[in-house]
């Protein structure tokens, strides 16, 4: 069923003096930047405590006893934290950080984009899910296929979620105010922010892209140059929009003068997004997928995210024995098994996917243990060049375990719009499309002081979406996902993003998820697999070097810092590994970790700039 619905200020005395200057961008040296990010996390939450000996990277791990954010910018993760101690809960603090991400973490995620979240309410006990992907529209056209080589910047934009989907969220179960949970984002876009060497180095690779647009290239790319780490990015354009937002809610964004420009935008440079799509944008609604996995329950996003992957690949380790090997580092044989899981979940993955109101995904078939179990037995069967789909659909009307069902999950698939069982089509095509192959994405995880917990992905797509920039955000490039399978009018673009939420018993036990298209499943698997099977710290679990497998290839992606011994058996197995270093696309996991004695450990990802920040 689809749902449609409707402080204290930071010390920025030096902001304040900058922001005077008639120009949006300021040359500043590196003491500068770090004096604003000290007062930044200082003043909205006590300094997290961290173990050098375990995390030496400043923000990467950070204990508290009651409200913890993790989040890919530190400022972002700042202002999570500012609205829990403010009296917010773990929505409210999700909201504000996912509109402060739209500030800081452009190239990533934004107004323009959309995601989903999964929401644990610990005193009711019941886990919810919000879906709010950006959506093809009504024309007749988003049905139909583009000539090659023909796609404009405008038609890679579908109708963004991500507006809808944080104010859906903030009336359903937020408890500040709608000023509140948004001062952090509208401060920092109207007073600026220090520009990140990440974000330097997005701006740099995305050139062309923003050279395409003035606008964007005047406040990316001043006098020609892209920003530099240290920089100051003032955008007051992002800063009316949100006034919009916060004077007349949903309706100052889907409505109106926004909305208005965004359509004309889009449909000058060749898209289809109308004033219609966007003033009937509909959030979802969902159960959340769920699946017992050891002695936890795993609670994973529904289609048209890709959770079911996560809790299938958790399964198929405990089936195969993987989780019980100890670790990974120096363990070739259960890495071996992991590659041969990857295959197997990414195959799986990319047959069973689509708008779940359009098209029949048999998510619970794949989330559910019977299924496991027939799909484990192909762990070190016969290598093939190309792992194929199993038979999702005859597991979907399986009765639900017995861990799930006070749960509710998410049901047996109805849609109807579907051709029965086809193996040809299991894996003939690419893993995933050539766009979201590339793109990137922002993670975040929030528990609060009464063991509330949000996990939630958001993004544009590709870097900056689809390019094109109006209102002071990028429009996603999230149309560049429907494919033969999955295109039509009014449906969600499809992704692999799976905010994933574990309860042991009655108590949230570990808020995970993960950032980068393909890597985000298996990411997510290995960190998850090193905390709560292998018990290591969970910063040693997230730092550790990681691998990749995909359904059409026997390449392995293999980052630094396995024994030889692994290579060795992966080799044996007749797979090819591939030296892959630990970067951005590689998977930017953010979690928070919750002991059994209540301390939160938050953890953010060495491959980005996230951090964590506790009270």
């Amino acid at each position: 069923m689809i749902r449609t619905s409707l402080p204290a200020a930071r010390p920025r005395t030096l902001v304040r003096a900058l922001v005077r200057a008639p120009d949006r961008v300021w040359r500043m040296r590196a003491a500068c930047a770090a004096v604003l990010a000290g007062a930044a996390l200082a003043a909205c939450a006590s300094p997290p405590r961290v173990d050098d000996r375990i995390s030496p990277m400043a923000g990467k791990r950070a204990e508290g006893r009651r409200g913890m954010v993790a989040a890919s910018h530190p400022d972002a993760a700042a202002a999570g934290a500012q609205v829990l101690a403010q009296g917010g809960n773990a929505v409210d603090a999700f909201v504000a950080t996912a509109f402060a991400l739209s500030v800081t973490d452009i190239s990533q995620t934004g107004l323009g984009g959309g995601g989903a979240m999964t929401f644990y309410d610990a005193r009711t006990r019941r886990a919810e899910h919000l879906s709010f992907y950006p959506r093809s529209g009504a024309d007749p056209a988003w049905a139909r296929p583009e000539p090659a080589g023909t796609r404009a910047a405008g038609r890679a934009a579908a109708t963004p979620g991500m507006v809808a989907g944080l104010l859906e969220a903030h009336a359903k179960w937020g408890k500040l105010t709608r000023a509140q949970v948004m001062a952090p984002a509208m401060r920092l876009a109207r007073e600026g922010f220090i520009v990140s060497p990440l974000l330097a180095r997005t701006i740099a690779s995305s050139r062309a892209k923003l050279q395409a647009d003035p606008e964007a290239a005047a406040l990316l790319l001043p006098n020609g140059q892209p920003l530099r780490p240290g920089d100051l990015l003032v955008q007051p354009q992002l800063a009316a929009t949100f006034e919009q937002i916060l004077a007349s809610g949903r309706d100052g964004f889907y409505r109106g003068q926004v909305a208005e420009a965004l359509a004309n935008k889009v449909q000058s440079l060749g898209g289809l997004i109308s004033v219609n799509d966007m003033a009937t944008y509909p959030v979802a609604s969902m159960r959340p997928l769920c699946a017992p996995w050891r002695n936890y329950t795993v609670l994973g996003a529904p289609p048209p995210m890709g959770g079911a992957v996560v809790l299938q690949m958790l399964q198929m380790a405990e089936e195969s024995g993987v989780a019980r090997a100890g670790g990974f580092t120096n363990a070739p044989d259960a890495v071996v098994r992991l590659a041969d899981i990857m295959r197997l979940g990414n195959a799986d993955g990319y047959r069973w996917r689509g708008d779940p109101f359009a098209l029949r995904v048999p998510a619970r078939g794949m989330t559910h243990p019977n299924y496991a179990q027939e799909r484990a037995q192909q762990v070190g069967a016969a290598l093939a060049d190309t792992a194929r789909a199993g038979n999702a659909l005859a597991q979907d009307s399986a009765n639900v375990p017995a861990a799930c069902q006070r749960h509710e999950p998410y049901p047996a698939s109805v849609a109807s719009a579907v051709t029965p069982h086809d193996a040809s089509l299991d894996a003939t095509a690419p893993e995933r499309g050539a766009a979201e192959a590339e793109s990137f994405t922002s993670h975040l995880a929030v528990v609060d002081a009464d063991g509330n917990a949000v996990s939630a992905t958001t993004t544009v797509g590709v870097l900056f979406g689809s390019g094109v920039y109006t209102g002071g955000f990028f429009l996603n490039s999230s149309a560049s996902n429907f494919d033969a399978r999955t295109r039509g009018v009014n449906r969600y673009a499809n992704s692999t993003m799976s905010p994933t939420v574990i309860l042991e018993g009655d108590k949230v036990r570990l808020v995970i998820g993960a950032a980068g298209s393909q890597y985000i499943q298996p990411a997510i698997t290995q960190v998850t697999l090193r905390t709560l099977a292998f018990g290591e710290d969970p910063f040693v679990a997230i730092a550790a070097p990681r691998i990749h497998a995909s359904a059409n290839s026997t390449d392995v992606e293999v980052e630094p810092g396995f024994t030889s011994a692994v290579y060795q058996a992966l080799v044996a197995r007749g797979y090819t590994p591939v030296s892959r270093i630990a970067d951005i696309s590689f998977g930017g996991v953010h979690g928070v970790y919750v002991a059994p004695n209540g301390q939160r450990i938050g953890i953010a990802d060495p491959r980005r700039d996230g951090v964590a920040v506790g009270n």
